[in-house]
């Protein structure tokens, strides 16, 4: 492999990442613009390295390790947030990239390109499709802090049920003679709009946080 080759495939590898990196940039991802570059850059470099260093033995010596490193840098970006795991598609994101790059490192430089744009437009057009969505079904996480009274959490349970809310009822604490308590609850926009407008001008609440 000549070198004018290897520099041309280096910069195929950052094009990738940048094209990629420039979509994670653009929603405010952990993994962006640098992060994607250097990722796409490493993965065809090892290809690179282990092609030329074990030409005569083992060509994907080193390459075959990428897939289990770059689960490491995948994990890093996935965490637990208020209604769930986060993070689970940028690092799906950082894992395809890490294979388009060795694509590129092999020699595959069309196949990896074709293969960012449609990343990229996986990316766009299921981000319509989730807003969508979103539209018709979304879960809420719902703290209510309020004066004890007999039935109080199925007061605020009932009014879930008339606005079409399925809920499952979480952490229950009472102080003196406060109380609070959390729900997980699914259902559409509308319904949660309507939801949250009812117990925001409830004067029994004393804090609602969603």
């Amino acid at each position: 492999m000549d070198t004018l080759d290897i520099v041309i495939k280096l910069l195929i590898a950052v094009l990738i990442g940048a094209i990629i990196g420039a979509e994670r940039e653009y929603h405010n991802k952990s993994a962006g613009l640098r992060t994607l570059m250097l990722i796409c850059l490493g993965a065809t470099l090892f290809t690179i390295f282990s092609m030329e260093i074990g030409e005569r033995t083992s060509p994907d010596r080193i390459a075959s390790n990428i897939v289990t490193g770059i689960g490491f840098v995948g994990a890093g970006v996935i965490f637990m947030g208020g209604t769930g795991i986060n993070g689970v598609t940028t690092a799906a994101t950082i894992w395809a990239t890490a294979a388009l790059g060795i694509g590129v490192g092999a020699g595959h430089e069309y196949i990896a390109l074709g293969g960012s744009i449609l990343l990229v437009g996986i990316l766009q057009s299921f981000k319509i499709i989730e807003a969508k969505i979103d539209q018709i079904n979304r879960v809420n996480l719902y703290e209510i802090t309020c004066a004890y009274h007999d039935k109080v959490f199925e007061h605020y349970e009932d009014l879930m049920k008339r606005y079409h809310l399925k809920y499952k009822r979480g952490k229950l604490c009472r102080e003196n003679q406060t109380c609070k308590a959390t729900w997980e609850a699914g259902g559409s926009r509308k319904n949660h709009d309507a939801f949250i407008n009812h117990v925001l001008n409830d004067k029994a609440v004393q804090k609602f946080e969603f």
